[in-house]
């Protein structure tokens, strides 16, 4: 008999009641270490009071009006991001699905509204996670994620991860634009060099093609900088964001420039629930403390101890792990043994990770974790490998 919930996730068997800054508290009354955020969602840990205080505060006022109506918390959360960022506009949705197909949709429109209706192609990558929408999967184009549900949204290519004269090959004069996450988190955290954004920029420059920069895991101060991109020192004409802006709250937005949102007029597109009081509330707060340049560099400072010691477990468990891989406080364990073993291993040591594809287990803590959880962390996640089945 199928469940109450529809079965598509194997759910590990854990549920939690309470949580407080990197700890869940799960039935049992047992502690967790949660190195996993939520899937890089909680930004600023569980049940911080900052947020819990925001949340309050806007729950007794206002929940939802609709967007028939100016929404001043949307307008003040609008303006820091474009302050703080490349954009001249945000849209917000509800999660980074919604917003990959308003990128989708914003890319195309660009070119239609320019007279080159043609141009109608993007191009993504092997290993790309976009979201399980119609049009996100057909961007990934991975078999797990398409097989059964075609016929697929046409008009996606997909090219090799990190094969610079494929890009240059496949761009041609229909191609509208090129979707691709600064870090990929469920392609197994892996970064695009800095050069290669730079070159991807310039050659998307050289072509009338748009740049959409995928950062619902990356960004929002995940690997030190606000965005990922920042590092390379350029910018996307179209951003995708969630995850860590909401620091739990469902909330999405996708950021443009004002000549990549060219034709997004009234009626072009629309949300319910996106850009509501209480997720514009609570995204603007942590938009406050996440951007805060002192926040950030003790993010590259947590980022860094938390890296040392996991090279030197990598170094300890030889048959377990083969390399550390990430950007600042995203970061992934290569492993010999079984991803998934190391996953299943870490719940009887009381720490929480997530696998990702390349046989990777990913560390994705809250930004601010203290120096004591990250001690905590490298202990119980050494308890692990020791009990982790060995690689032959």
């Amino acid at each position: 008999m199928i469940s109450a919930v529809l079965p598509t996730y194997n759910r590990a068997p854990i549920a939690f009641v309470s949580g407080q800054g990197s700890w869940l508290l799960a039935e049992d009354g047992r502690r967790y270490l949660d190195l996993g955020g939520g899937i890089a969602v909680n930004a600023l840990g569980h049940a911080h009071p900052a947020l819990v205080q925001t949340l309050s505060d806007q729950a007794a006022k206002l929940w939802h009006v609709s967007n028939v109506y100016r929404i001043p918390e949307q307008e003040k959360l609008a303006e820091l991001l474009v302050d703080r960022t490349f954009a001249d506009t945000v849209f917000f949705t509800n999660s980074g699905t919604e917003t990959a197909e308003l990128a989708i949709k914003m890319a195309r429109k660009f070119h239609y509204e320019n007279g080159q209706p043609e141009r109608i192609q993007i191009i993504a990558f092997e290993g790309a996670f976009h979201g399980r929408s119609t049009g996100a999967i057909a961007a990934a184009g991975s078999e797990k994620m398409v097989k059964g549900y075609g016929p697929l949204m046409p008009g996606f290519t997909q090219l090799k991860w990190g094969d610079h004269d494929a890009i240059r090959a496949a761009i041609t004069d229909q191609t509208c634009a090129v979707i691709i996450e600064p870090v990929q988190g469920e392609g197994g955290i892996r970064p695009v060099p800095d050069q290669c954004l730079k070159g991807l920029r310039d050659l998307c420059d050289a072509t009338g093609t748009l740049l959409i920069f995928d950062e619902v895991q990356c960004g929002m101060g995940r690997t030190g900088r606000l965005f990922a991109h920042e590092w390379a020192g350029i910018t996307p004409d179209i951003m995708m964001v969630a995850k860590g802006i909401g620091g739990g709250f469902p909330l999405g937005a996708l950021l443009a420039t004002e000549r990549a949102a060219t034709g997004m007029t009234a009626g072009s597109h629309g949300s319910t629930y996106g850009g509501n009081p209480l997720g514009c509330a609570v995204g603007a707060k942590v938009v406050e403390l996440v951007s805060d340049p002192a926040f950030l560099a003790e993010v590259n400072r947590k980022a860094a101890l938390f890296r040392q010691g996991l090279e030197a477990l990598v170094a300890a468990h030889p048959q377990v792990f083969e390399a550390v891989r990430g950007e600042g406080l995203m970061l992934g364990l290569k492993c010999r043994a079984l991803n998934t073993d190391v996953v299943k291993a870490g719940y009887d040591a009381g720490v929480l990770t997530v696998g990702a594809a390349d046989n990777v287990v990913r560390l994705l803590p809250a930004l601010n974790i203290p120096d004591a959880d990250i001690a905590e962390a490298l202990t119980r996640l050494d308890l692990a490998a020791s009990a982790t089945p060995k690689a032959a």
